[in-house]
């Protein structure tokens, strides 16, 4: 279950991690909290590189016969460097300095419902914005950086890492199919350090959890993701983002009511 969900939900702007939580609560089960939520991430990472495995290929090939292609994708790598150095640099600071951040009130049933019809409202202002002429061949670093920023407040539950970085990106007047493909290639490194750091730090918690249930989770994981990421980009691309907006403020406001 916890595997399903997270698939289906890293990638569709709606927030995993609120759904992990809230569902849990819902179907009566223990909240998995971040260990898990890490451990099953992983099935999201692989996802992803399998999805854009011929992207990846070409990105890494310095003997590419097509000089264009091969500068593009220098560039990108680039970008998506730049635009992970604020997620390292505050999900850092929070990790060491802050380290029981997301067992504040911003874990709270009442701050995930609000921020989720807050966040749908922005995406709403982002859906309906008209410039839409920026590209993965024509951005430039500082397009990179501000979704880079953007990505970085998805620490908070709720938000959303795709669904801020897709909004961020459209209000700079990125096309939508562009702004999604990116959101998932910045995705890479911020998904996998957050795993990897948050797998060390719950060493420790291992001994709690089955192996076997853990396959099926990051199993199950990996193939919602696939089904996510194929139906996002074709999604956005032709509708926008109004059915996550309106799923977003049904969520929150269900979440109230149950309070």
């Amino acid at each position: 279950m916890y595997g399903l969900i997270q698939g289906l939900t890293e990638f569709i702007p709606v927030s995993s991690t609120a759904h992990l939580k809230i569902i849990s609560l819902w179907l009566g089960i223990e909240d998995p909290g971040t260990s898990l939520s890490a451990i099953i991430q992983l099935g999201s990472v692989l996802a992803i590189f399998w999805y854009f495995r011929q992207d990846i290929f070409n990105f890494r090939n310095p003997n590419s016969k097509n000089n264009l292609d091969s500068f593009l994708f220098k560039k990108l790598s680039k970008s998506i460097f730049i635009g992970t150095i604020p997620i390292i640099l505050i999900g850092g600071f929070i990790k060491f300095f802050i380290p029981y951040f997301l067992n504040t009130n911003l874990r709270s049933n009442f701050s995930i419902a609000i921020i989720s019809i807050l966040m749908a409202f922005f995406m709403y202002i982002a859906d309906n914005s008209k410039s839409k002429f920026i590209n993965l061949r024509n951005h430039n670093y500082l397009n990179s950086l501000l979704i880079g920023f953007a990505q970085a407040l998805a620490i908070i539950p709720g938000v959303s890492r795709s669904g801020i970085t897709i909004s961020v990106a459209l209000l700079s007047g990125w096309e939508r199919r562009e702004a999604a493909k990116f959101s998932f290639l910045l995705g890479i490194p911020a998904i996998s350090l957050a795993a990897i750091v948050q797998l060390i730090f719950s060493l420790n918690q291992f001994s709690n959890f089955s192996f076997f249930p853990l396959i099926i989770g990051l199993a199950t994981t990996f193939l919602s993701s696939l089904l996510a990421i194929d139906f996002l980009i074709k999604y956005i691309s032709s509708r926008g983002m109004k059915l996550f907006i309106y799923y977003r403020v049904i969520f929150g406001l269900l979440i109230l009511l149950n309070l």
